[in-house]
C-alpha cells in the first residue's frame, strides 16, 4: 500500500511538471516536502490520503515546525512553503485521485517574518568601487556590471542579460526587462555613463570572439553568469575591506536605501525596481526610519542616561 501513496506523488510530480510556472528549485523543494510527509504517514501506519485526519497533520506539522523531523527548526518561510505544497498537492489529489478529505485546510501560514534588507552605506559602495583599476580590460568590465548595477538598481540576472541595444548613452538611460515580463526604463548618473562609455569603447573589443548584442562579456566573449559576478562582488569587497558578506541584490538594496534617505518618493523608487505592488519597496522605509531613531537615540540630549 506505502507504494501507493508513493505513485500519486510521482502522478503530481508529473502534473506539476506540465502546469507550474514557477523554478527548478520549487519543483525540488515540493518534492522534498511531501515526500516527508509520505514517509511520516506511512511510519504512521497510514496508507490511504483519504485517512489522514487534523490530528496526524498536526502532529506531523508541530514536529516539523520544532525539528523533531527533518533535524532543524524550521523559520516561518520555510513552514509556510511546506504547507503550501501539502496544500497544492491535495489541491491534485481531491481533484484527480478521487481523495474526498483534505486536512490541510484547516491550518493557516504563520505571519511572514519581515527581514529588513541587508545593505552598503554609499562610502562601503565607494570604496567597493574604487577597487578596481580602470586600465585593466577585465577590472574595467567588472567595475561596470557592478556600477551599472548600483546606479540602476538591478537584479544580478538583468545586469547579465543586458543587451548594448538597451543602453542609451546619448541619453544616460536603460531598458530592461524585469519580472513578469515588464520593461521598465532607468535612468543612470553621469560617472556611470562615463564608465560604460570605457568599457564599451575599450575593453568590450577585448572580449568579443563572435559579434553578438550581449553588454557584459566574459573572457570567452559568452554571456557573464549571475555567479562570476557574485564572485567578483565578493573578492571586490574584501579588498575594500568590508566585512559583511556581500551579495549582489545589495546593490539593489543598497540603491534604493540611497535614494529614499536622500528624498526620493516612494512610488518613484517602486518604479525604478520594477515592483508590482507599493507594499514590496515600503520595506526600505523601515531601513530609513530605523536609522533615524539609531541616530535620535544616540545623539538626542534626553536619550542620554
Amino acid at each position: 500500500m506505502a507504494r501507493d501513496l508513493n505513485k500519486s506523488l510521482d502522478n503530481y510530480l508529473k502534473h506539476l511538471d506540465l502546469t507550474m510556472t514557477g523554478s527548478t528549485s520549487t519543483y525540488d523543494s515540493y518534492n522534498r516536502d511531501i515526500s516527508r510527509f509520505i514517509d511520516f504517514l506511512i511510519e504512521n501506519e497510514v496508507f490511504d490520503f483519504n485517512d489522514v485526519s487534523k490530528e496526524l497533520v498536526m502532529d506531523y506539522l508541530t514536529k516539523l515546525k520544532s525539528g523533531i523531523i527533518g533535524g532543524q527548526k524550521l523559520s516561518n518561510s520555510s513552514f509556510s512553503r511546506n504547507l503550501s505544497a501539502l496544500r497544492s498537492f491535495y489541491r491534485y489529489l481531491n481533484r484527480y485521485e478521487k481523495v474526498e478529505v483534505n486536512p490541510i485546510k484547516a491550518f493557516k501560514n504563520p505571519k511572514s517574518e519581515k527581514k529588513l534588507p541587508s545593505f552598503l552605506s554609499f562610502d562601503e559602495v565607494m570604496q567597493l568601487l574604487d577597487v578596481f583599476d580602470l586600465e585593466n580590460p577585465i577590472e574595467l568590465r567588472n567595475r561596470c556590471i557592478l556600477e551599472t548595477m548600483y546606479a540602476c538598481g538591478l537584479r544580478v540576472s538583468e545586469a547579465t542579460s543586458l543587451k548594448m541595444s538597451n543602453v542609451n548613452l546619448d541619453e544616460n538611460y536603460l531598458t530592461v526587462i524585469g519580472k513578469g515580463d515588464k520593461e521598465r526604463m532607468i535612468p543612470f548618473y553621469k560617472r556611470c555613463s562615463n564608465v560604460l562609455k570605457k568599457y564599451k569603447n575599450e575593453s568590450r573589443p577585448i572580449f568579443v570572439k563572435e559579434e553578438n548584442d550581449i553588454l557584459f562579456l566574459s573572457n570567452r566573449g559568452k554571456g557573464i553568469s549571475n555567479r562570476s559576478v557574485q564572485l567578483m562582488l565578493q573578492d571586490a569587497a574584501n579588498k575594500a575591506g568590508i566585512k559583511n558578506n556581500v551579495h549582489p541584490h545589495m546593490l539593489r538594496h543598497s540603491f534604493a536605501t540611497h535614494l529614499l534617505d536622500n528624498g526620493a518618493d516612494l512610488r518613484m523608487v517602486q518604479e525604478l525596481l520594477g515592483h508590482e505592488n507599493l507594499s514590496t519597496t515600503q520595506i526600505y522605509t523601515h531601513i530609513t526610519v530605523d536609522r533615524l531613531k539609531k541616530a535620535v537615540k544616540k545623539a538626542h540630549p534626553r536619550s542620554k542616561k
